[in-house]
């Protein structure tokens, strides 16, 4: 096939600091040639680190959560302070429900104890400063969840608090810039720049980035041969579902394929059964869901998912399409 005509990739990033976009992108194209070669595809691993190197694009919009002009972290989380105490209750009822269902009783208490000091929980009024340092404490417990403590990502509650926010700042529709354009139309325009419309297109995102890449290709004109949404919270309810657009939530006409990973221990995903809540395209294309389970101490990273087989398997063979 000649590179006019094969699929181009499309990385998509989700939370977290300012990246590399070329160390990224390496990063993630590494992981995938490890997952390649787990799945069989040997024949693939050379050109995923070095022919297709040029053909992937990291799409990153990390700096545009940068705001020098605002009131600093304090001031956004005390913004987002609604949305974070919504998320993190829902994230602690889809958790405790899969705990229940496994029988795990260590990871039900520090859920509970965490729920406990969720803001509102003792029925007092508290405003937004307060609120923030009751959930920073309340995320503190449930990163002690098993497994989670272990990991060096995230310490304590306030980084994490920081980094969901960038959920509701990208949900909020505000922050526009000097043309009048929202926060979350800008990250879309990121996503897409740069994209041929008249190559296929295989996307592969990230945490917030699924919600960015399902909002973007509603808008896209070309032909994604697959989709596939790593640690997804779309599904997360009120929190995220009912705010996505459009709604209803369904699946976006250019998407030919769509696959679900989620990892049982991603804090990040809720309702990992996306297809019961996403309506299918007029084709009747809708999310499939695979779950995986990483080896060793879960980060919510999407190298991690990438070195899986089951992940990477079908992204090369649409890519060798």
């Amino acid at each position: 096939m000649s590179g006019a005509d094969r699929a181009q990739l499309l990385f998509v990033h989700g939370i977290g600091g300012v990246r590399d976009t070329a160390e990224s992108r390496r990063e993630w194209l590494v992981a995938l040639a490890e997952g390649a070669r787990r799945a069989g595809h040997a024949d693939a691993v050379s050109g995923l680190t070095q022919d297709w190197l040029a053909e992937t694009r990291f799409a990153d919009y990390s700096r545009l959560f940068l705001d020098p002009g605002a009131q600093g972290d304090n001031g956004r989380l005390e913004e987002q302070s609604d949305f974070l105490v919504a998320l993190v209750a829902e994230m602690i009822t889809e958790l405790s429900a899969q705990a229940h269902d496994s029988g795990d009783q260590q990871t039900l208490s520090v859920l509970e104890a965490a729920r406990r000091k969720l803001p509102g929980a003792t029925g007092e009024p508290q405003g937004a400063p307060e609120v923030v340092r009751v959930l920073g404490r309340a995320l503190t417990t449930f990163l002690q969840i098993p497994g989670l403590r272990k990991s060096a990502q995230w310490v304590s509650g306030r980084p994490l608090l920081g980094q969901l926010a960038q959920v509701g700042r990208y949900l909020g529709r505000g922050e526009p810039d000097d043309a009048g354009m929202a926060l979350d139309a800008r990250i879309r325009r990121c996503v897409l720049h740069g994209v041929d419309p008249s190559r296929p297109l295989v996307v592969v995102a990230h945490s917030l980035g699924t919600v960015v890449a399902y909002e973007a290709l509603h808008q896209y004109p070309g032909q994604v041969a697959l989709l596939v949404t790593l640690g997804s919270p779309l599904a997360t309810g009120a929190a995220v579902l009912q705010r996505v657009r459009p709604r209803p939530a369904r699946t976006p006409e250019a998407v030919e394929r769509w696959i679900n990973f989620w990892d049982r221990d991603d804090i990040v995903v809720a309702r990992p059964k996306m297809h019961k809540w996403v309506l299918p395209s007029r084709t009747g294309v809708v999310p499939v869901t695979s779950r995986i389970d990483s080896d060793g101490v879960w980060v919510h990273t999407a190298t991690k998912y990438l070195c899986q087989p089951a992940v990477a398997g079908p992204i090369v063979e649409a890519l060798k399409k």
